[in-house]
């Protein structure tokens, strides 16, 4: 009995032979795929002569350059007073007595020992400031996106001169978010554990729901059935919850004397039976190392520590390009050659004060683009949407940037754009400024069809499998901040400009929301102004992050690389062995 398929074949020998050509074929196949993809790195890219945007500025366009520069001036000088704040963590006392009295490294300096150099795209910054409950400094924790070893990593740093380490309901939040960064771009994950558990006062916001604390050790879960590497590495308190991060870790690293692995501390265990025991005899080092098995490694002294991880991370399965090495005339005429025509501090004058403030986006995308080149799609069609191609330090990148209200033809176009993009992998670098409310009109027609063809580009934008990264260069109002992927389209990246505006309708446009009679108007508009800034926005997580806007370009070059690097994973898939019976 023969079966074409050869499924179950009876004692023949002609069948055998059949059965191992269609295995050597599988294999065969799978090796040409490995080896077409790993010339496929050394190609280079098509080349390109996209248009140049030429768009200088023009005397006309002053008095509005000039009051977005001051506006710009002024949120400037509260990032920096932000900045500044959350660098300080707990304070001074705090500070003192983490180091001091616990002898331990500050959490930015246990970061210059773990990656390469001090180059991070870090995450969230300013989450925590401004709550109901208080200012919790960076959320309790440094989270973020380094190189160790040449390899992008995701890292999760607790900071235990802020509360003593306690995990607020923003600290969950955020490491929440950064695991969700990895298991999207298929990032390693290092966590730096130094916690001293939940706040609780506030448990039921961090212990009960869905996408509370539980969801870490979830994630660990997930995130290792989906080849992720995960590594952990106590260097201070692993209290209750907490305790589970390095046990659900691949490999753990501990500290003698300063990490400690328990469910209750000694304080607990004295009150549950009366024995006295030291932290160190409960659930230190040496015990988790030689006794119960906890943890891989184990190390005397936090430097020691920080070489063992780095390297773990030298033994994972990544296959990095190598860098062409090129001399350094070559070196500096293709950096001139990359750069845009015009300086990226004029992006300053181009982030709008308010909506009435608004220039014409092309002149934000000329500042961002390798040599200002931009290949415009359907550029006489919907021109409230601007759609083509550019390269941003050499990644092709597919633009969607705001330039009006998103219309009935602008939403067609755009639904097009994204599918285009989502076709040929090309990734999605949204620029959002959307009108400050919906547009009204009396027609039906024009309001029906406007809906329809802005709910298919929501389904494109929702559906693109494509890495997405959206940039909020001035407001993100209503259901076009959604067709324009926002937070809730789940972009891989989302970053604001100091002078964004985040809310369901735009400070000073509401009254349309309102009875004219209405006493509770002039209360919304306050609330409005207040709770749409970017700071206030940032402080919620709701996005990675306020960047400058002349850093723009830097950091939406680091999230390209970030996203590239899983295509050298070589561990992501593995032939299945054969069954023995018998």
């Amino acid at each position: 009995m023969f079966s074409s398929k050869g499924c179950v074949l009876f004692g023949l020998k002609k069948t055998d032979k059949f059965c191992r050509n269609s295995v050597s074929k599988q294999l065969a196949e799978q090796c040409s795929v490995r080896c077409m993809s790993s010339a496929a790195r050394k190609r280079r890219t098509l080349r390109s002569a996209f248009p140049v945007l030429d768009l200088p500025l023009q005397p006309i366009h002053q008095h509005v350059y000039e009051a977005n520069v001051r506006n710009s001036n002024a949120c400037h000088n509260k990032y920096v007073e932000f900045s500044e704040k959350v660098k300080k963590g707990g304070g001074a006392n705090a500070i003192a007595r983490h180091t001091q009295r616990n002898k331990k490294l500050l959490v930015r300096d246990r970061l210059r020992l773990l990656l390469d150099d001090e180059h991070f795209l870090e995450l969230s910054p300013f989450a925590g400031l401004g709550l109901p409950y208080g200012d919790i400094p960076s959320a309790g924790c440094l989270t973020g996106i380094g190189r160790i070893n040449g390899l992008w990593c995701v890292f999760i740093a607790n900071d235990a001169t802020v509360k003593g380490g306690t995990a607020y309901p923003i600290t969950v939040k955020k490491q929440l978010r950064a695991q969700e960064v990895a298991i999207q771009n298929r990032l390693p994950c290092v966590y730096l554990v130094d916690s001293g558990g939940a706040f609780l006062p506030l448990q039921s916001e961090i212990f009960p729901d869905k996408n509370q604390g539980g969801r870490t050790f979830y994630n660990e879960a997930i995130m290792s059935a989906m080849k992720i590497p995960q590594v952990s590495l106590v260097c201070g308190s692993c209290t209750a919850g907490g305790a589970y991060i390095p046990t659900m870790a691949e490999e753990a690293v501990m500290v003698h004397r300063i990490g400690t692995i328990f469910l209750g501390g000694p304080p607990l265990v004295k009150a549950a039976t009366g024995e006295e025991v030291t932290p160190e005899d409960l659930g230190g080092a040496r015990l988790h190392a030689e006794v119960s098995g906890c943890v891989d490694h184990f190390a005397w002294e936090e430097k020691e520590a920080f070489e063992y991880t780095r390297n773990i991370i030298s033994t994972l399965n990544f296959q990095l390009p190598e860098e062409e090495e090129e001399d350094e005339e070559k070196m500096r005429k293709r950096i001139a050659e990359e750069e845009p025509l015009y300086s990226s501090q004029e992006l300053q004058g181009l982030a709008p004060l308010s909506y009435n403030h608004t220039l014409d986006t092309k002149m934000v995308v000329s500042r961002l683009t390798d040599g200002s080149r931009f290949q415009e799609f359907k550029a006489r069609y919907g021109t409230t949407l601007v759609t083509g191609f550019g390269k941003i330090h050499g990644h092709l990148v597919g633009i969607v940037a705001n330039n009006g209200e998103i219309t009935y033809e602008a939403a067609l176009k755009g639904s097009h754009f994204v599918q285009l993009c989502d076709q040929r992998d090309v990734p999605l670098l949204f620029l959002q400024n959307t009108v400050p409310t919906a547009p009204l009109t009396l027609s039906a027609d024009i309001n029906s069809n406007r809906l329809k063809a802005q709910g298919s580009m929501m389904s494109a934008v929702a559906c693109a499998s494509v890495p997405k990264i959206t940039v909020v260069i001035g407001g993100c109002h209503g259901a076009d901040s959604y067709a324009m992927c926002g937070r809730a389209f789940d972009p891989n990246f989302l970053f604001l400009w100091p002078n964004a505006r985040v809310s369901i309708t735009a400070p000073g446009h509401s009254s349309s929301l309102f009875d004219p009679d209405d006493e509770q108007q002039e209360d919304f508009s306050r609330r409005l102004k207040e709770e749409s800034s970017a700071f206030f926005s940032s402080g919620r997580l709701w996005d990675d992050g306020v960047i400058l806007p002349q850093d723009t370009r830097k950091v939406v070059r680091d999230c390209l690389d970030i996203i590239k690097q899983q295509h050298y994973q070589l561990s992501t898939e593995k032939l299945q062995s054969a069954l023995l019976r018998i």
